[in-house]
């Protein structure tokens, strides 16, 4: 098939377009660079069948012609991390809902899959773990910009569900949970790849907040390997999967794991949220998938842990560093 990848040069795109390659797609990633980086395409690049063109999804008339060549839509473009959320809430409302608007309008005129990138973050402050498709979302109030990401993500799957609704237009949503690996990074606020980084450093490793906050982390690949079942899955057409692991650790905890998986003597502090996003921020608690529908449709399992999934984070980031030594 013929596949584009909105935010196809970001961490999750760039692996789905390796992934679509090794399976005999042909794949056309469109990114801006505003998050994602041209390095984590570069190995594709002359790849039979990868194309890449760097605008925005913005862009009303590529976007079509875009799709217009696609089999497939992969819709992965979009604001990420606590820190650009809190920073620019403007952009991350924007670049949200438009660029769905955009996809999902011209996806419709010729009924092409779309696959509508959402997030664990829709959940909002329920308490009611772990959490299921069909359960309540319980969003912050409107002064706490912390909850623009979430309420924009929501508005995704509303719209694209709208579509599906009013004119058969096919779409699923997918909401990841905290998906980590190689090729991430600390830049937006990203916990894993931070820790690392401070980690091998010699940095305090910074927690924020009092470090009990609980976490599931996803492997990408394990992420990828569900998008490309789901592809070619007609009964997930409608639907609203979670993707994710069920394994939990707090903060704190996953600061030690780093800081014993790299030999690190680096302090581990703590970061009052106050002082590291801003005034009043909110967090969630807990953050767990029920992993119950997604693995009805499709046999998914999470086959990448925690321990696993730092190695090869501390792994690459190491690399980096003694590549950079080697340059200098």
């Amino acid at each position: 098939m013929r596949v584009l990848i909105t935010g196809g040069a970001g961490f999750i795109g760039s692996h789905l377009a390796e992934a679509l390659l090794e399976s005999g797609h042909e794949v056309f990633a469109l990114d801006d660079l505003s998050t994602g980086s041209i390095d984590n395409i570069e190995h594709l690049k002359g790849k039979p069948g990868f194309h890449y063109t760097i605008d925005t999804v913005f862009n009303d008339s590529l976007v079509a012609e875009m799709i217009d060549r696609a089999d497939v839509v992969f819709h992965l473009a979009a604001a990420v991390g606590v820190k650009l959320i809190v920073e620019r809430p403007v952009h991350t409302i924007e670049t949200n809902v438009h660029g769905t608007e955009v996809v999902l309008k011209h996806a419709a005129k010729k009924k092409k899959l779309v696959f509508i990138a959402s997030t664990s973050e829709v959940y909002g402050k329920s308490v009611h773990v772990p959490f299921r498709e069909d359960a309540d979302l319980v969003m912050g109030a409107t002064t706490r910009h912390r909850w623009a990401y979430a309420c924009s993500k929501a508005l995704d799957e509303f719209l694209a569900l709208a579509y599906w609704k009013e004119s058969r237009q096919p779409v699923i949503v997918m909401r990841f949970f905290n998906t980590v690996g190689p090729r991430q990074t600390g830049q937006y606020g990203m916990v894993v790849p931070t820790f690392v980084r401070q980690a091998l450093m010699g940095e305090p490793i910074t927690v924020f907040g009092d470090g009990t906050q609980q976490r599931s982390f996803t492997y990408v690949g394990d992420v990828v390997g569900a998008l490309l079942k789901l592809m070619v899955t007609p009964s997930a057409i409608g639907q609203v999967y979670n993707v994710g692991n069920t394994q939990e650790v707090s903060i704190r905890g996953l600061a030690e794991r780093i800081k014993a998986a790299t030999g690190s003597q680096s302090e581990i502090v703590t970061i009052p949220y106050d002082q590291a996003y801003e005034e009043g921020f909110e967090d969630m608690p807990r953050r767990v998938p029920d992993l119950t529908k997604i693995h009805n449709a499709i046999g998914y399992v999470p086959q990448v842990q925690l321990d696993e999934i730092i190695e090869r984070v501390v792994a690459e980031k190491r690399g980096y560093a003694d590549a950079n030594r080697v340059v200098r």
